[in-house]
């Protein structure tokens, strides 16, 4: 898949020098000040000589075809598939986090493999995908390779999609931003405690900031993801906040997914989220204006389907990871006719995700 490098480490282009050999990262709120030798917070970036450099550059953790409702990712090209990509590092902690063995890992200085940006083009096109999606671990912290990956996507034709915790800085957002199609952001609560205790994160609304800026200036197709925690996240006054926020800063029509939260890590303790607790999300957001909620980890619920505003009737069938049936019109309801905030083509899925 890759190819051998004696070194596998790239300066980073957002960084500023302070005294004592010190350097400030800019990618993310955090604003890691490393010294001489040492990481930054996600452990992906290195002082080494007053400079910092990205430990991770073209190291991929793992690389699937997958299709774009895995993201989830349901207005875009529905059907489609993506060419879905990570690494290590994250950074945040979250206490439920799914993928922490390659999110929460310190990666070696030097790597023996990269995978090129310029073969990303390559792989898309042999293995029949329409786009490039920079997922399971945050894609912020591999900025620089994802920028080139992108740029050479863009040439070629094909869709790029940042599945992101959303924290990360605007000069990091706004190199992205005439490169990036998709911004899939979690939205994880909506207040500093929850973050602070969840994810250890400090600027909590740096994540909507960012996602306002990628939908309202740089015109990316955004679509929100709340995984529903028990006990947590799952009072009425927070999911009402988080479908307000939707409403009036990115949208009515902007998909918002309400996720079964799994137990995980160093929430193993609780219990999976109770489907009418999702269903009561779903309402919440309906009441607040929102034309688009989803339930997600719930194969088989029919809040996973697509349903026309105007006329109400089915128009997308899902089913797991993919698409079943399509009821449209190029992005037009295929009964009354009614333009959705789709973004095509759109096509039925065809086969199942698999490793490359």
């Amino acid at each position: 898949m890759g190819t051998k490098s004696t070194f596998n480490v790239r300066e980073s282009g957002f960084q500023e020098p302070l005294p004592d050999g010190k350097v400030r990262c800019l990618i993310c709120p955090r604003g890691c000040v490393i010294a001489e030798g040492r990481r930054g917070f996600c452990y992906t970036r290195l002082n080494k000589g007053g400079r910092i450099y990205t430990l991770t550059y073209g190291l991929a953790s793992s690389v699937m075809a997958d299709t774009i409702e895995k993201k989830p990712v349901f207005h875009y090209q529905p059907g489609s598939m993506a060419l879905s990509l990570g690494s290590l590092g994250c950074n945040l902690r979250c206490l439920h986090c799914q993928n922490w063995r390659i999110a929460h890992v310190k990666p070696a200085e030097f790597q023996d493999e990269i995978l090129p940006p310029e073969r990303l083009v390559e792989l898309s096109i042999n293995k029949r995908c329409q786009g490039i999606a920079w997922t399971y671990n945050e894609p912020t912290l591999w900025l620089e390779y994802t920028l080139e990956g992108a740029a050479s996507a863009r040439e070629e034709g094909l869709y790029t999609c940042y599945v992101t915790n959303g924290y990360i800085t605007k000069p990091a957002l706004d190199a992205l931003g005439p490169l990036l199609d998709i911004y899939r952001v979690d939205v994880k609560g909506f207040s500093a405690d929850f973050y602070r205790l969840l994810a250890h994160a400090k600027d909590w609304k740096a994540v909507l900031r960012a996602a306002e800026r990628a939908k309202c200036h740089w015109e990316m197709h955004v679509e929100v993801v709340t995984n529903i925690i028990p006990g947590w996240n799952d009072d009425t006054r927070v999911l009402r906040s988080i479908a307000r926020w939707i409403f009036s800063e990115l949208g009515p029509e902007t998909p918002w997914h309400v996720t079964r939260f799994i137990p995980h890590l160093k929430l193993s303790h609780l219990d999976p989220t109770p489907v009418q607790t999702l269903e009561r999300g779903r309402e919440i957001g309906g009441e607040e204006g929102l034309k688009f909620v989803y339930l997600g980890n719930v194969p088989g619920h029919p809040a996973q389907n697509t349903y026309c505003p105007f006329c109400g009737e089915r128009v997308i069938t899902r089913h797991g990871m993919g698409v079943n049936d399509l009821r449209l019109d190029g992005t037009n309801c295929a009964g009354c006719g009614g333009s959705l905030p789709i973004t095509g083509p759109a096509k039925v899925t065809r086969r199942r995700s698999r490793l490359l």
